[in-house]
């Protein structure tokens, strides 16, 4: 019974794992089933691609898990099993049936996703001061680059080809609209790359270093390295390969701010479907995309009132939004009971420098090496005020809660 009780753990760990949940949240949940069947001394050591499992009588088991897709409400559906699991509610064959029923989960369907896309990159132009042409074209870019990652880039290409590939496709695309006469390139790139920005790798691996996790930390956000590093090398090739094609580098001078778009109320609808519409990427149940959107709607209005109202400066305003949003998305999953992920990494998308991706390599393959440098070194600022932002809110809710029974109470659930 004991070995069968670290089978389950480690199953519910490595789905977890594989679709986008944090370190302890995985090691939080294996101890809790091991525990509710009667192992009372078992050891789980999960890095951000493997689980190390060993308990009572010599049993061992080793994982290897690999990247994989993030379908958040996997996450969400292995945590309320051990939630159940510890109300007595599962024998070891209904918890393994459970588990593998999970584990089938089929993803949201394709045309909720290529819409989610679509309404991703419209909002996230919007935000970043794009007019509604502007947004137009965004619109059809999400839904080109993501019929590309449905049934080209994901069936065929490695993670680095495909987001190499996704990030030159949509530049080339936005480049046509742009000979056409048709909206401010600077705008719609910003909109047009958003939903290739790794917003899970990104936020869990600062909160497996705000759980001083530093080795699965450090290799989470190298992955988002990774990823916005073959973003910029598509877009580079794409403008170069123009250049060459036109004789001349496209100039641009800069982001237009939208007088209609960059009002109050259209900023915030913008921010609300822009964030909601990652939550559908990111396999959040359903019955959750409103709070998600909320979530990123309350840290781009604090954005906004210290930019706009206090004149702060981009990176302090990102710090103090951060701490709102963060607070926002602990506030959400104690209230619905669900993993503080799903709103957290919803909610800090519209704070991700983005535009920093596509401003610097830009700047680089035009040769304006002191505007990349700036760019580049702002996009910098702006991370490690997120960064900063999550580990003190985590680690000040961490303290508060210092007499809970488990991390996942410090969580919300």
């Amino acid at each position: 019974m004991k070995e069968s009780a670290l089978d389950i753990a480690s199953q519910a760990g490595h789905i977890m794992l594989e679709n986008g949940a944090e370190i302890s949240r995985v090691e939080e949940v294996m101890q809790r089933i091991s525990a509710c069947y009667g192992v009372s001394s078992s050891n789980f050591f999960v890095l951000s691609n493997g689980i190390f499992t060993t308990g009572q009588g010599g049993y061992a088991n080793v994982e290897f898990i690999p990247f994989h897709g993030t379908q958040l409400d996997k996450v969400v559906a292995v945590t309320k099993l051990s939630r159940d699991i510890e109300a007595g509610k599962y024998t070891l064959d209904d918890a393994n049936k459970e588990l593998q029923r999970i584990r089938t989960l089929p993803p949201h369907p394709a045309w909720e996703q290529i819409a989610a896309s679509a309404v991703g990159s419209a909002g996230f132009c919007a935000i970043f001061g794009g007019g509604l042409i502007d947004c137009a074209i965004s619109f059809l870019s999400g839904i080109l680059l993501w019929c590309f990652v449905l049934f080209f880039s994901a069936p065929n290409f490695s993670k680095v080809t495909a987001n190499i590939l996704g990030g030159a496709l949509v530049t080339v695309f936005c480049i046509l609209a742009h000979n056409l006469g048709l909206g401010h390139l600077g705008n719609i790139m910003i909109g047009a790359i958003i939903p290739l920005i790794p917003g899970v790798p990104f936020t869990n691996g600062i909160r497996d270093l705000a759980a001083e996790d530093y080795i699965a930390g450090a290799t989470r956000l190298l992955d988002a390295l990774m990823v916005f590093l073959c973003i910029a090398i598509g877009v580079s090739i794409t403008f170069l390969v123009d250049s060459h094609i036109e004789g001349s580098m496209i100039e641009l001078h800069g982001m237009l701010t939208d007088p209609f778009t960059s009002n109050w109320l259209f900023q915030i609808l913008a921010a609300f479907f822009g964030t909601g519409a990652f939550a559908v990427l990111f396999g959040v149940p359903r019955r959750y995309y409103v709070a998600c959107g909320i979530s990123g709607t309350f840290g781009w209005i604090a954005y906004m009132c210290l930019t706009r109202l206090a004149g702060a400066s981009p990176v302090e305003a990102t710090f103090f939004a951060t701490i709102v949003v963060v607070l926002t998305a602990y506030f959400f999953a104690k209230r619905l009971k669900c993993p503080v992920i799903v709103f957290l990494v919803c909610g800090i998308f519209p704070l991700v420098p983005g535009a920093g991706v596509f401003w610097t390599s830009y700047n680089i393959v035009s040769d304006q090496l002191g505007a990349a440098l700036q760019s580049g070194f702002l996009a910098l600022k702006v991370t490690v005020a997120i960064v900063f932002g999550i580990i003190i809110v985590t680690e000040a809710l961490r303290r508060f809660s210092k007499g809970s029974k488990s991390n996942s109470q410090q969580d919300g659930y």
